[in-house]
């Protein structure tokens, strides 16, 4: 999933605390590591550090990243192991030194294809990050076959699939550019003289950012000094592209981004919200009480509760000091996380009939725990909702689902997977609710719940992760 930033200040603003600022606000997109990278008009000076934002760029950090601009990233691995040397942004050197840099969100699904070739052609790779091979490709194409950086972008975008919304930075220009098909967010906004991009708009609002627009898919956006600021309507930072249809990942508005974000032309909380009142429907029976597993079900749990006139109640409390459980790198930690993360209300289940939402189940070894939790404090029973259709497809567009072996819709029925988790019902979302919940349902990516793969799963199966 990942969070990238970038920062391009025209104004004597400190970029790199911008784009701090910016990664601190997607904090949730990636807790593995996170980097930024400073253009000083010279050289691109860079930190990383295994961790959180706010613990990796203190004030004296930031002091060795000065510059005009810069770029951020918080990583979320799929492609590569969880080393430092897998983490971005990737500095790329010449003769001439450090003097590009880039970060990016998203799978490149034959990558191995387009790594071989630049290989044979003497490009050598430090990682096996998708970053690394788009900065590579755009390096050896503008410094030895003569392109210019934005020809480099579109021979790329043509010849390289799958899902990046990148930043990429030279000397003195930031670009800003998304893949065809739009699967991973992007945005673009002005803060006063400056322009931020990000891949989510709460990271913009604690920028107070203005005429925050989304960058297109297939769109190259080149900031320099001269560009317009009207960058909603700023003709010459636009290259048109043909391009297919949108497949915007629905997983985004599921469970990524935060509800208070405004993503692929929808608020991200009213979606949950839709979601949970759709499930409402499939129930002819009244609980004691609703309860959510924090904190991407939340605004899904609301909904249900409101449409069944149930009370809603956070029941299970959340250590927030315990990074997103799914999106940690292995199984170990993902379950040492459960029980570290949650903690039921001490006697508030007693008796209680429980409808228990959640967003999704993946693997089942979250949910299953926090069942057992729920009746262990004396629930008479629990009803499980989940907020989207059962996941039985792997993501090579930039989640880590890579082997279906691992989805536990993929293995059983959902009356296997009741009695597995031990609950005593379990409904799922169908995907004609869920399409109905967006405003253009053939914008989107389904692949997860549907198989049906944008990029042909033969293609993405020669990049698996």
């Amino acid at each position: 999933m990942c969070g990238i930033a970038g920062y391009f200040s025209r104004q004597g603003s400190d970029p790199a605390m911008q784009v701090m600022l910016t990664l601190y606000a997607q904090q949730h997109r990636g807790q593995e590591s996170c980097g930024i990278a400073a253009s000083d008009g010279n050289h691109i000076n860079i930190y990383k550090s295994m961790g959180y934002v706010k613990e990796a760029f203190t004030d004296e950090r930031l002091q060795m990243l000065k510059g005009t601009a810069a770029i951020g990233h918080a990583r979320y691995p799929t492609r590569g192991a969880s080393l430092l040397s897998n983490s971005q942004p990737y500095v790329i050197e010449t003769l001439s030194g450090p003097i590009y840099a880039i970060a990016s969100n998203g799978d490149v699904v034959n990558y191995n294809e387009v790594a071989d070739e630049l290989r044979v052609k003497g490009v050598h790779f430090s990682s096996k990050n998708d970053g690394e091979l788009l900065g590579r490709f755009i390096v050896y194409h503008h410094e030895r076959e003569g392109m210019g950086v934005t020809d480099a972008i579109k021979l790329l975008m043509k010849r390289v699939k799958g899902a990046y919304s990148a930043v990429f930075l030279t000397r003195d220009t930031l670009y800003a550019f998304r893949d065809i098909n739009g699967f991973r967010p992007m945005l673009i906004g002005a803060v006063n003289d400056d322009i931020a991009v990000a891949s989510e708009s709460c990271s913009m609002d604690i920028l107070r950012a203005t005429d925050v627009r989304e960058v297109a898919p297939g769109e190259i956006i080149i900031i320099t000094p001269k560009t317009e600021l009207s960058i909603s309507h700023s003709q010459q930072m636009l290259i048109p592209r043909e391009a297919p249809r949108k497949t915007h990942c629905i997983f985004e508005l599921v469970y990524f981004a935060r509800p208070d974000s405004y993503q692929f032309d929808e608020y991200v909380y009213d979606v949950r919200h839709k979601l949970g009142a759709r499930l409402a429907a499939y129930d002819d029976f009244d609980a004691d009480v609703v309860v959510p597993v924090p904190d991407s079900a939340n605004f899904i749990a609301m909904g249900y509760a409101a449409a069944k006139n149930v009370p809603f109640n956070m029941g299970l409390i959340r250590n927030h000091y315990v990074g997103r459980t799914f999106i940690r790198p292995d199984q170990y930690s993902r379950d040492e996380s459960v029980r570290q993360k949650f903690n039921p209300l001490k006697d508030f289940f007693t008796d209680k009939k429980v409808v228990m939402v959640d967003d999704s189940i993946v693997r089942g070894t979250t949910i299953r725990k926090l069942v057992r939790m729920v009746k262990g404090a004396g629930a008479k029973e629990v009803h499980l909702r989940i907020g989207s259709p059962p996941v039985i497809g792997s993501c090579y567009y930039g989640i880590d689902t890579p082997n279906r072996n691992e989805l536990i819709a993929n293995n059983m029925s959902i009356e296997a997977i009741q009695d597995y988790l031990g609950a005593d019902s379990l409904k799922y979302l169908t995907i004609e609710d869920l399409r109905a919940c967006v405003k253009t349902a053939d914008n989107f990516c389904y692949a997860c719940f549907n198989g049906e793969y944008p990029i042909p799963v033969e293609t993405a199966a020669a990049g698996l992760k």
